[in-house]
């Protein structure tokens, strides 16, 4: 390794072991912290998504159910190449597992993204960001539109962005509503993975 990429990696790996060691939310939190997420300089993507669940804090292993699952599929991808993080850096909204509400998981923390994203993001520099339902989509694209009119919008917010619905279960309904999902956008997320990963 040269001089140069050791203290670019030195410096990302310090700030991963800041985002692994981070209190801020603590008070409001159901556990004691305990970020997941997974991220390496080198990735080619990155993937946004809203907050581990349950399983996910219990395991630290990010989208360790049946939502990854259902993510990995609609990506063509397996596990293996989905947790290299020399291809893929998995960064939620909110760090960590933010509790049960009245109907699923509570909103992911506000805190995370303001405070992690940045020095996380600059350094790596990926091709392409997965940006996974309305929180990641509400932070960074900031428009007006609802989720299902950016989906269907998807080629307008590429190449930076690919913007997707949550993978959840709860929204099988959604899919059920909207063939075009699998039949327009699936493929050209398969090949815009595909073209990141063989790059």
């Amino acid at each position: 390794m040269t001089s140069c990429k050791k203290i670019v990696h030195q410096h990302f790996n310090q700030i991963v072991d800041a985002a692994n060691a981070c209190q801020l939310c603590a008070s409001h939190l159901p556990h004691s912290p305990n970020p997941v997420f997974s991220a390496g300089y080198q990735s080619k993507l990155v993937i946004i998504g809203q907050a581990p669940g349950s399983k996910a804090h219990a395991t630290t292993k990010p989208w360790n159910d049946a939502s990854g699952e259902r993510l990995r599929d609609w990506m063509g991808i397996d596990s293996d190449t989905f947790y290299d993080t020399s291809i893929l850096s998995l960064i939620p909204m909110g760090f960590c597992y933010p509790g049960k509400g009245k109907s699923g998981d509570l909103p992911p923390r506000s805190e995370c993204a303001p405070k992690w994203h940045h020095p996380l993001l600059n350094a790596i520099q990926p091709t392409c960001i997965l940006l996974i339902g309305q929180y990641a989509q509400a932070y960074y694209l900031q428009d007006k539109r609802l989720l299902t009119e950016r989906v269907q919008q998807f080629r307008q917010y590429l190449p930076r962005y690919f913007v997707l619905p949550h993978p959840s279960p709860r929204n099988n309904i959604w899919l059920k509503r909207h063939p075009w999902f699998e039949r327009d956008v699936l493929p050209a997320l398969k090949e815009t993975v595909r073209m990141a990963v063989t790059s």
